[in-house]
Order: structure tokens, then sequence, then C-alpha cells
């Protein structure tokens, strides 16, 4: 199953697919007893694609008999055991993906000539994803971050590793037998050859950077280096052979730190903008704002949803219950998604912190 959404990647899911394009959602859960009921209700909405493309006339048999087969394939990959709040497939001739995401979806099947992506980007904006370099004289591992948990990356070549006769450098270099191994001229080559990989994978993933390490690391890598100019860098040597936890354990503090900076940042924004009359509320006006580009910020509460209509002729929102005719289940990933292709800044905060802005909340650039 897919995790991370790169801006390559985003690309590739929406160009234009030949009809039948068909993305299937459905909300998962990590913890009993609600997870109980996930493997049947993946299974109803899969059944329920099935219904769609065998009663839709522009499908034809073999494009029928090509989609329904791949969706029977994403099927048996998806891990139940291993998925997150929310499910997403993507099936088209020739093609499927399977995507776990750490935020709820609506159960959603959707026939279309491209896949339906506000979902995924939703994620990855309420994910804040950061990277972490640990660096050692014998091995630099990267970390991707967010969501309250980092794994290990494998991309642009990392983990990089270096033979060493004797791999236990760094703790006799800690207790005094060994001179310090970042003076050698190899490690130099092999920290260069770091930053020069790190910068491959910035250039298309860029994110917030921590940097760990040994003291004599970090000094020599900010010697050396190009890319770690504006990381956040922490003393901790180890954890480039350490363990996803040891890891997140290390810089949550550095990573809270931020997000209380953060939030800061998007109060005073919030607040001056209100006085400039340059602010918007609430799901349909910061809705309306979103599509005619005028959003600067927009500021999310976390766990804020909600389910809307269109009323009228007027296209404003209103509250809707999820089994009225048109209702939007979704459309605060869909705001999300639109203000991110204006080049809005997203930030998600703590459920409470927007106030009487129920929810939602932006700065206008006019």
């Amino acid at each position: 199953m897919e995790h991370a959404l790169s801006p390559a990647t985003l690309t590739e899911l929406r160009r234009p697919r030949p009809y039948p394009a068909v993305t299937v959602l459905t909300p998962t859960h990590r913890r009993e007893p609600e997870n109980a009921q996930d493997p049947v209700r993946l299974r109803n909405v899969v059944a329920e694609a099935r219904k769609r493309l065998e009663h839709d006339p522009a499908v034809t048999r073999e494009r029928r008999g090509d989609v329904v087969a791949q969706l029977e394939q994403a099927l048996a990959e998806v891990d139940l055991a291993h998925t997150e709040e929310g499910l997403v497939i993507f099936a088209a001739p020739g093609e499927h993906q399977v995507w776990s995401l750490a935020r709820p979806v609506p159960e959603r099947v959707v026939l279309s000539d491209t896949f339906l992506t506000r979902n995924l980007v939703a994620a990855q904006a309420a994910e804040r994803p950061f990277w972490v370099l640990s660096v050692s004289s014998d091995r630099v591992t990267l970390w991707n971050g967010g969501g309250g948990r980092v794994t290990e990356a494998h991309v642009g070549g990392f983990p990089l590793t270096r033979d060493r006769d004797n791999f236990d450098a760094e703790r006799q270099e800690r207790i005094g037998d060994l001179p310090s191994a970042f003076r050698d001229e190899g490690t130099r080559h092999f920290l260069r050859a770091a930053d020069t990989a790190l910068a491959g994978v910035l250039r298309t993933h860029d994110r917030p950077l921590y940097v760990t390490g040994e003291t004599a690391a970090l000094s020599l890598l900010d010697e050396i280096g190009t890319v770690t100019e504006d990381a956040t860098r922490l003393p901790h040597g180890g954890l480039a052979h350490g363990t996803p936890e040891a890891v997140w354990q290390a810089v949550r503090p550095l990573v809270a730190a931020e997000d209380r900076r953060n939030l800061d940042t998007v109060a005073r924004r919030l607040e001056a903008a209100r006085g400039r009359k340059a602010f918007a509320a609430g799901v349909d006006e910061v809705r309306q704002n979103a599509r005619e580009g005028r959003i600067e910020l927009l500021a999310v509460e976390e766990n804020y949803r909600t389910t809307v209509r269109a009323d009228g002729g007027d296209g404003h929102l209103v509250p809707a219950e999820s089994d009225d005719p048109d209702v939007r289940e979704d459309i605060v990933d869909e705001i999300v998604e639109q203000c991110l292709n204006t080049g809005a800044e997203v930030r998600f905060v703590p459920d409470g912190a927007l106030g009487d802005a129920r929810g939602i909340a932006g700065v206008l650039r006019y």
C-alpha cells in the first residue's frame, strides 16, 4: 500500500485516463473493536464499484473486464492489519493502486476519466510531513516523518552505507579508544555523497528537515554540506542504526515546538486579517473564496468534518444529512486541494483553536 505522495506522483495520478478511471474510498480503523467492520465495508464498496461498471453503458465489455480485474488485484493487496483512518483504491485499464491514509474519508465510488485525489492531498497536508537525516560514519539513514510517527525512507539511494573494518567506531570514539572517525577523508567523501543524495530528495519532496548525529558528524556535515543550512540539528548519536520509535522519541520535542510556533504564527495572521477585512470563516464563505483563488492561508482544525449540499440556485452550502441527494461529505478535503492548487499555505491546527471561525478560516489575498 502507498503512503507518500510526491508532486510527481500527484501529477501522474491526475493525468487523464481512458474511461473509466475508478476511485473507491472507504473509512478504516486502526484499533479494535471498530476495525472488525472494515473487511465487510471494503468488500461492499468494491462490489458497488463492480455494479456501477456493469450498468454503465459507456463502459465496453472488454474495459469492464480489465478494470474489474484491477479492482480484484487491488483488493488482494489491501492489508487491513496495517491500515489507518482511510483507504483509497484507484483502478483503470491496465493499472491499480492502493493508498492508506491517516485521515478519514467518506465511503464513495467515483467513475471518471481521472482519479479523485482530493483526499490524498488533504491527508498529506494534515500529516505535516518532515524528514529526519541520521548521520554516522558508516551509515546515513533518511526517515519519513509525519502523523506522529517516522518510518525509514527508501528513496534517493537511502540508506547509504559504508564498509568499515570496525563497525563499532562510534562507541569507541565516545569512550576515547579511537581518533574521530569524522576526520578521515573517506568519511568526508561518504557524507558529501549523502548530502548530494539528500539534495535530490529535497528537489522533489521539499519538507522541514531534522538532522541527528554525533556532534562531530553534524560539524562535518555543516562544513561540507549544501542542503542542511536551514535544518534543525539534534546532537544525538546512534539513530542512523536506530529504530523508528527511537528516532521519533528523539525528534518529538522538536516537532512539537515547531507545531507550537506554527500555531502562534497562524493565530497572528488570522487576527491581522480580521483587522484589515481580509478574513473568511465557515465552510461556505471559505469555499467561495477558495474557488476564486483568493485564499493566501487556509487554517483547518484537525478533526473538522462537515456534510453539506448546495442550496438552490445561489450555490451556497448548507448543512445536510449523509443520505441527502447531491450531498458532499468531503467538502473540507475539496477546499484543501483547491487552496493548494492556487498556491495557498494550508495549516492544520488543534481542535478548538479557531474559536468562532467554526472549524475553518482563511486569510485572503485581496
